[in-house]
């Protein structure tokens, strides 16, 4: 296993998820905004350790493993930390849609890459985008606090709800394009 500086920032990811747990419990001044700061700066650690890893020749097997894994836990705790925090029914149900949205295509991918069709199922720019609502929504959330008289909570809950709609097509879309091959195997 080689470890650079990409596979430093997915481990990275990984590590400060129960320092935010433990932050996001306790009480004290501006928590909405050091959650936010902790869950961006580790959300760029993800764009930044995939853009290094590709553009300095540091793309490891290790790390080509990690990192989905890093991304879906930090997004999975994250958003199980905001139902604990609002039991809003569509919410909870658009939470609930995301994470097993994302058990199961971590699945197929794990398939698909045993029977060395992975390519069928690479990144799309359609999961791109259920990605950026997905953390533009979550970061709204978490910072709470009413932008120029703008409630970015639930702005931020209706990005995550929408998010999980974009999830259900690229979920479709992503099974569509493996079908051939679960057929055959």
């Amino acid at each position: 296993m080689k470890i650079n500086i990409p596979t430093i920032l997915t481990i990275f990811r990984i590590v400060v998820i129960p320092l935010f747990v433990l932050m996001f419990f306790l009480q004290y001044e501006l928590k909405n905004y050091i959650l936010f700061g902790l869950f961006f700066l580790a959300s760029f650690s993800d764009w930044l350790d995939g853009y290094l890893a590709r553009n300095l020749g540091m793309v490891t097997r290790f790390g080509s493993f990690l990192d989905p894994v890093a991304d879906k836990l930090l997004v999975a705790t994250v958003l199980i930390l905001l139902v604990i925090q609002d039991q809003n029914l569509f919410f909870i149900l658009s939470v609930i849609i995301i994470i097993c949205r994302e058990i199961i295509i971590s699945g197929l991918r794990e398939w698909m890459s045993t029977i060395g069709q992975s390519g069928k199922v690479k990144v799309s720019a359609l999961g791109k985008m259920k990605t950026a609502f997905q953390m533009t929504g979550i970061s709204l959330m978490l910072i709470n606090t009413p932008v120029n008289n703008t409630d970015v909570y639930h702005i931020g809950m209706i990005l995550v709800v929408f998010s999980a709609f974009l999830t259900i097509w690229s979920m479709i879309s992503y099974l569509a394009a493996a079908w051939p091959s679960l057929k055959e195997h």
